[in-house]
């Protein structure tokens, strides 16, 4: 399968104000920006995220679309949303991939790198890393 022109970047955040180190809940926003470089129109079906923290728990989110929305991107467009996860621990990782299908009905995965989450009491870390 080769692939799509989709460019996607995620930004998370750790939210102090959400979360409780004495309950073991640390809770993160993440932004994410989906880009449609290609020269047809894309939509977005479906996700699959893999939430995993340093104490070993890891969460699998899969559904269709992204906050109730599965997004129609003409060329050049884009689409930005914000959601979140917890977590048991202080640090942690996140990946997945987004399901598109083009006007053309051509599927594609859209791999989204590992980002590091690590909770800071700022909330807002230099940057989110990405792990390759």
């Amino acid at each position: 399968m080769s692939s799509f022109p989709i460019l996607i970047q995620v930004e998370p955040r750790y939210l102090p104000d959400q979360s409780s180190a004495e309950d073991r809940i640390f809770t993160f926003a993440y932004a994410v920006t989906v880009v449609n470089n290609g020269p047809i129109a894309a939509q977005l079906i479906a996700r699959h995220w893999i939430f995993a923290d340093e104490s070993g728990h890891t969460q699998e989110v899969d559904g269709l679309g992204v906050i109730g929305q599965q997004p129609l991107l003409a060329p050049g467009e884009s689409f930005r949303y914000t959601s979140g996860c917890r977590l048991q621990a202080p640090s942690g990782t996140m990946h997945g991939s987004f399901f598109i299908v083009t006007e053309r009905g051509e599927r594609y995965d859209i791999p989204i790198p590992t980002l590091v989450l690590e909770a800071s009491e700022a909330g807002d870390p230099p940057g989110p890393r990405v792990l390759h």
